[in-house]
């Protein structure tokens, strides 16, 4: 079977760490130390993996590039209504409405990241920037925190739920091109190719991240 390469190696490393950190949140907090240490740590590689892929869906490899799979409602309704013709759309990195699950998620953990920073139990644990706000402003803070977990959840359950739709329905495995990086041939557009980013550029953008996140948490 002939094979094309459509996702780099600092997009893969990206979707898999994510998901450890995602698993390991919920580790970290049921098991983790009464102090929270290394939930915290968790986050703060959350929160800089997140910024890290909002970089490089700018500036890295052509199918990790937002401009590359966001088209705005009439693209993703003409992606749905393709996918139930006898010839659908194919596409060499994220169809419309994977980008779309690509943009929620990032959206939501960006959000459940920064909502721990701000969230304290009022006896042992508060995040590095309640002090920043009000007692009522860190409880609704916590109230976001614990809840958007199960939200997330939810979202990841959809998006592996359409990668099985994907491989037991439409025959497209997108769970392996992901880790390999490859897909079949038959299932891209003809002539497609990926236009990779340097590897080193993807390293410094996550450093720059890093440093965003060390900032935000250190400055105040």
């Amino acid at each position: 079977m002939k094979t094309v390469e459509t996702w780099d190696l600092p997009t893969r490393v990206f979707h898999w760490l994510l998901v450890a950190l995602i698993a390991n949140a919920y580790l970290t907090y049921a098991f983790g130390d009464v102090n929270m240490t290394w939930h915290m740590w968790n986050g703060y590689a959350i929160l800089t993996l997140c910024l890290y892929r909002i970089l490089w869906g700018i500036f890295g490899s052509s199918t990790a590039r937002f401009t590359n799979f966001i088209k705005g409602p009439k693209g993703v309704l003409d992606y749905l209504k393709s996918v139930k013709s006898p010839h659908p759309q194919k596409h060499l990195g994220h169809n419309p409405l994977g980008g779309l699950m690509i943009l929620a998620l990032l959206a939501l953990m960006l959000v459940q990241g920064s909502m721990g920073l701000f969230t304290s139990d009022e006896i042992l644990v508060e995040g590095p920037l309640v002090y920043l706000v009000s007692s009522d402003w860190s409880s609704l803070a916590g109230t976001l925190h614990r809840q958007g977990y199960w939200i997330i959840l939810g979202f990841v359950g959809l998006h592996v739920a359409a990668a099985f739709f994907y491989l037991f329905v439409k025959k497209e495995n997108l769970i392996s091109a992901m880790v390999t990086g490859r897909k079949d041939r038959s299932l891209v557009p003809d002539h497609a190719a990926l236009e990779k980013t340097p590897a080193f550029f993807a390293v410094v953008l996550l450093a720059l991240s890093a440093a965003i996140v060390w900032l935000g948490v250190n400055i105040w």
